[in-house]
């Protein structure tokens, strides 16, 4: 909350209302009127963001926000492949870019979120790059 990134970005002379839009704003999500509300009510009857306390608050209520969640769930899972079967980044070698990454994910979209229809585990623990690295 007080990092010069996040402060200038979100500056406390910013009304709860425009700090809660601007939160929604960033995170790519529509918000509704009953989390906009709730976020907004972490600053009682302030009329700047001055109170970090609140703007921690709010901050977290948008973070919670269940279609922020929905939305990040599939690219941290696809990350999670890389990670956690490769112990790579998806952009490092034999990638160079993101193009694997992308394409997992378009998957996983495609299959809504259900990675056991979209094979993926399958398809990383059975790939050339895992097996020749971790095994038979």
């Amino acid at each position: 909350m007080q990092r010069s990134p996040f402060a200038t970005a979100f500056p406390t002379l910013l009304s709860p209302a425009q700090f809660v839009s601007q939160l929604f704003v960033n995170g790519s999500v529509t918000q509704s009127t009953s989390d906009r509300n709730t976020a907004i009510a972490e600053f009682g009857s302030a009329t700047n963001t001055s109170d970090v306390a609140a703007r921690a608050r709010a901050l977290r209520d948008v973070a919670e926000n269940a279609s922020l969640n929905n939305q990040e769930f599939n690219r941290a899972f696809v990350l999670m492949q890389y990670i956690g079967y490769l112990r790579r980044n998806p952009n490092d070698a034999p990638d160079g870019d993101y193009t694997g990454y992308d394409f997992w994910l378009t998957k996983l979209n495609a299959f809504n979120g259900n990675f056991v229809a979209a094979e993926m585990v399958k398809a990383f623990i059975t790939s050339g790059e895992y097996r020749q690295r971790f095994g038979p």
